[in-house]
């Protein structure tokens, strides 16, 4: 079991009790280069690449992130945060720049994606858990909920940002199919150097167990994590490349002078939401209920009701809205998740069960590929789809209102 360091600042005060900026910062990078991908995927459809084989382009990382997850979390409470956090930023750059090099190759493309989801893997079950710590006495001045407060926003931010800035760099800039990736890769070089200097918040035990034990998480079996977390987890990144993978992609017959821009701002504007309303969630969240959870659930089943509107009009003010709401619900629903998981988790846990949280939300970026292979080998139109996928999101809602109170 992971063990909080001796060491004791004299004050949470100072430069010591700002270290967790630094890891706060490599999660941003590392988040932005994995999603600096998701505006250009109209360019890549433009280019002449399979659309298909695009939706699952945006689904390879996710083999890099539950992997690096569901390993990477119960080691870094095994061994520390440091070994296993130091490497993501190295390993996104390199993944940024196999995509600069590879944009008429989808091997090269996907390769690239898969490590750039290993580095967020890493960044969100290990980097998740060290800002949380830090983030606590007797790092920082003690305040409820800061670490996951933190954590979602770093995440999100590095989203938004990295959706913002490849999207103008493609739609206006010189090489847009590199200059995106080129100055992630450098961001993501420059915050290593300052995580160095972070200080480790766990030791390793004196008498460790075996190592398969370590990547037992049995939090992940209890009833609150099972009936609340999941069932908004489900439903996070499903919102997001609704919003951000498929309408951009329906809307390309009314927004042909500029589509790379487009999807750039309605990915903005859903994680922007997202970012802006998780710094007030936890006043909708309400201990010993999941009043946040319920709220987040609310949003995303009436956002999928207006993705299928938009699908079947094709309003580009219709699409914006319905990027407001899927973003709001994802960004109340992950601060949701992950302070339900701070309840549930003890110190040996925590990792683990964030690492599982994610995995489980990040399924959600193969909804795209499925909507499509659908739609091309069905012929399934997206309204009705959409209009599916509302009705399985009000399940969920109605599961997570059953068990509103704690037990």
């Amino acid at each position: 079991m992971a063990i909080l360091t001796s060491e004791r600042p004299q004050a949470a005060s100072g430069t010591r009790a700002r270290s967790w900026l630094a890891v706060s910062a490599a999660m941003v990078a590392i988040a932005w280069g994995g999603n600096e991908f998701t505006p250009l995927l109209v360019m890549y459809k433009a280019n002449g690449l399979p659309l298909t084989a695009v939706d699952l382009l945006l689904f390879y990382y996710v083999l890099g992130i539950v992997p690096a997850m569901l390993i990477g979390g119960p080691l870094s409470d095994r061994f520390g945060r440091r070994p296993l956090m130091l490497p993501a930023p190295l390993i996104a750059a390199l993944g940024s720049l196999l995509l600069a090099v590879g944009a008429d190759s989808v091997p090269m493309l996907a390769a690239g994606r898969m490590l750039c989801g290993a580095a967020l893997g890493l960044a969100m079950a290990v980097g998740g858990s060290w800002l949380k710590e830090l983030s606590q006495p007797p790092y920082a001045a003690a305040a409820t909920g800061a670490g996951a407060r933190r954590s979602a926003m770093s995440l999100t931010a590095g989203f938004a940002l990295g959706a913002g800035v490849a999207g103008t760099l493609a739609q206006w800039g010189p090489l847009p199919e590199s200059t995106a990736y080129l100055v992630n890769a450098a961001l993501c070089v420059a915050t290593s150097l300052w995580l160095a200097r972070a200080p480790e918040t766990v030791t390793r035990p004196a008498q460790p167990g075996k190592l398969r034990d370590d990547l037992k998480i049995p939090a992940a079996g209890h009833r609150r994590f099972l009936r609340v977390a999941v069932p908004v987890a489900l439903w996070l990144f499903t919102a997001n490349a609704t919003a951000y993978a498929v309408l951009p992609t329906l809307m390309l017959p009314r927004v042909q002078q500029a589509p790379i821009a487009f999807s750039a701002l309605v990915t903005m504007v859903t994680l922007g939401c997202g970012f802006t309303i998780q710094s007030v969630a936890r006043r909708i969240d309400r201990p010993g209920t999941a009043r946040a959870a319920v709220v987040a659930l609310i949003l995303l089943t009436a956002g999928m009701g207006l993705a299928a509107w938009t699908a079947a009009g094709l309003n580009i003010w219709v699409t914006l809205l319905t990027a407001v709401v899927l973003g709001s619900g994802y960004g109340i629903g992950l601060v949701a998740g992950l302070q339900q998981i701070e309840r549930i988790a003890g110190p040996g846990d925590l990792a683990g069960l964030n690492a599982v949280f994610y995995s489980v939300s990040y399924l959600g970026f193969g909804v795209p590929a499925v909507l499509s292979a659908l739609h091309s080998g069905f012929g399934f139109g997206y309204p009705a789809m959409f209009v599916i996928t509302a009705l399985i999101a009000a399940c969920c809602l109605a599961l997570v209102a059953a068990n509103y109170r704690e037990r």
